[in-house]
């Protein structure tokens, strides 16, 4: 494992500065490292490594959703409540819809396979986003209109409603039926995490203050340590009640960091947010090179022409729906375009569960699988390559 760990360690950093070097997103690289040593071809990467791949991506996404939670200001999403809100399940709708009622025509599927293909699909990804929207309320490109923590609460919960019609339709495809009950579960989940997640920051809050007037000093490497091991407790406690309620922890991970930011002295949640955004510069390397060793290049190839007409009229499928929930906003029309670009990459919520259909047996499962891939191949580079290179000219800088 150690030896995997040196490769993906030292081959994406060298492939992320290659990248750099070119103008090109460093994703671009360490997605390549992870197909070329991943088990479809070069196949150097421990057994091992690849069977805990799936918690190392969540670890991962953990810091950079903590990281996020830190940089959000709670005035800034009172400004954009009824958009983020539209956001979090009208563009992925729209894309669902799309595969549905054009899927059948392009891939020989009927429209209940089609429709969970969308699914799959439909999911931006919160590791290509989150990051480049925290880069732009550090450095405050859009912050006038709350761009950037707008899309950040809107795209935490996207993946949530795209992964919850992903369990309700794969169990009609298996020879489940629809109950209302499954449709409930997305407010649930985003009600339940984010006050979940609000209590639990602030009691940390208190617990941090009160050591302090103790004078019972807890260093801030101290306090990341808490914060992580909160962090990871909330995620088990996901997988423990999904029986019972819907819960998300990813979102009452940004909760519990928002509630700490917005309670704490500003100097300590400075400094946390700092520590936790170096975390992300080494969980980064391990979160996209293990994305792109989980991609079966073949399956990219056997898509074919069909796959790429097919998610290049969804993303415009999506766009439209982007383009409808800020109508009647402030935000103009540049600034609309820069929201569909952050909703172009997928990732992470594809990698997860693009085989699924693949491993229960439905005859879908092949094409779904391989569109996946092919999504994850051209908008996670591309998606982010839109955003660098656009934020300067469709985002105002705020004095």
């Amino acid at each position: 494992m150690l030896a995997s760990l040196a490769l993906i360690f030292l081959l994406g950093l060298a492939a992320a500065l290659l990248c750099q070097r070119f103008k090109l997103p460093s994703i671009v690289g360490l997605l390549a490292v992870g197909i070329v040593l991943g088990p479809h071809l070069l196949n150097w990467l421990d057994p091992s490594i690849l069977a805990i791949s799936a918690d190392l991506r969540k670890i991962a996404l953990i810091i950079i959703l903590l990281k996020a939670g830190f940089s959000l200001n709670l005035q800034d999403l009172k400004k954009v409540g009824r958009p983020a809100l539209l956001m979090a399940f009208l563009p992925s709708t729209l894309e669902i819809l799309a595969f549905t009622f054009i899927g059948p025509y392009l891939f020989k599927i009927d429209y209940l396979e089609a429709a969970l293909m969308g699914s799959v699909l439909a999911a931006v990804s919160p590791a290509v986003t989150v990051p480049k929207m925290v880069k732009l309320i550090e450095t405050k490109y859009g912050t006038a209109q709350s761009i950037p923590q707008l899309i950040l609460a809107s795209a935490s919960c996207d993946g949530i409603f795209a992964v919850v019609i992903f369990s309700t339709l794969l169990s009609i495809a298996q020879g489940g039926s629809l109950h209302i009950v499954d449709l409930a579960k997305m407010p649930v989940s985003v009600i339940t995490g984010i006050l979940a997640g609000a209590i639990l920051g602030y009691l940390l809050n208190i617990g941090f203050e009160a050591a302090y007037q103790k004078h019972h000093h807890m260093r801030g490497s101290l306090k990341v340590i808490v914060v992580l091991g909160m962090s990871f407790a909330l995620v088990s406690l996901e997988n423990c009640l999904q029986q019972y309620v819907a819960f998300s922890g990813l979102l009452a991970i940004v909760s519990m960091a928002c509630i700490l930011k917005q309670q704490g002295n500003s100097k300590v949640t400075g400094r946390l947010a700092e520590k936790f955004g170096k975390l992300w510069f080494a969980a980064e390397l391990i979160l996209f090179v293990l994305v792109g060793a989980a991609v079966d290049i073949n399956y990219a190839l056997a898509a074919g022409f069909s796959a790429l007409a097919m998610i290049a009229v969804a993303l415009i499928f999506r766009a439209i729906g982007v383009y409808c929930c800020l109508m009647a906003t402030d935000i103009n029309l540049k600034e609309r375009l820069f929201c569909a670009f952050a909703y172009i990459p997928k990732a992470t919520i594809q990698a997860a569960i693009g085989s699924v259909p693949l491993a229960v047996g439905l005859p879908c499962g092949q094409i779904i699988l391989s569109v996946a891939v092919l999504a994850i191949l051209l908008t996670s580079p591309l998606g982010e390559l839109c955003l660098e290179l656009s934020y300067k000219k469709l985002l105002q800088k705020e004095d």
